[in-house]
């Protein structure tokens, strides 16, 4: 029996990071858990790396994945921020490398693009396609959350075209070939 495909994506910050953990079944993603770790009450930076690690090594030991698709900081004008979320996702790669994970980055274009066809779309549209696609209930109130599912759901896509996946001659195509991705 061959071992089922387990993802785990996560957005890096420093106030929420969002994680999103995905199954792969007959070729189609299937919601397990998403959520987020809420770190606005800590003031203490490395208390917040802290917890970003062994949460994440957590999610890994209850889980199982084998893949980590992690966003990448976006560059801003504001080199503290940048620098900030960097060591969240330096840690979260840490715990990811120390359970031998695979490890992908995608930018947040990238992750907005592979999942609504939109690299500028808006965090509740992404929350929706999410949504949709996975066919959850309620979108939460942090969409941090949401933000950790898509960077899984967008490895996903990704590496059905990286692994031999089919190439699409037209939109029509991809929806016929994506059926529940599109509504």
């Amino acid at each position: 029996m061959e071992e089922k495909r387990v993802i785990l994506g996560i957005d890096p910050g420093t106030i929420f990071t969002g994680y999103g953990v995905i199954s792969i079944e007959k070729n189609q993603p299937v919601l397990d858990n998403f959520g987020y770790i809420d770190l606005s009450k800590i003031e203490d930076t490395y208390e917040k790396l802290s917890k970003i690690y062994f949460r994440t090594k957590y999610l890994i030991e209850t889980y199982k994945p084998k893949e980590l698709a992690v966003e990448a900081p976006f560059f801003g004008k504001n080199v503290q921020s940048m620098l900030k979320l960097g060591r969240a996702q330096g840690v979260v790669i840490a715990a990811a490398l120390s359970e031998n994970l695979e490890i992908f980055e995608y930018s947040p274009r990238k992750i907005k693009m592979s999942v609504t066809g939109n690299g500028a779309a808006s965090k509740e549209q992404v929350a929706m396609f999410l949504k949709n696609i996975l066919k959850f209930d309620e979108i939460p109130e942090k969409l941090d959350a949401t933000d950790g599912l898509a960077a899984a759901v967008c490895h996903f896509y990704q590496s059905k075209n990286i692994d031999g996946g089919k190439g699409y001659s037209s939109w029509k195509d991809f929806i016929n070939k994506n059926p529940g991705r599109i509504k």
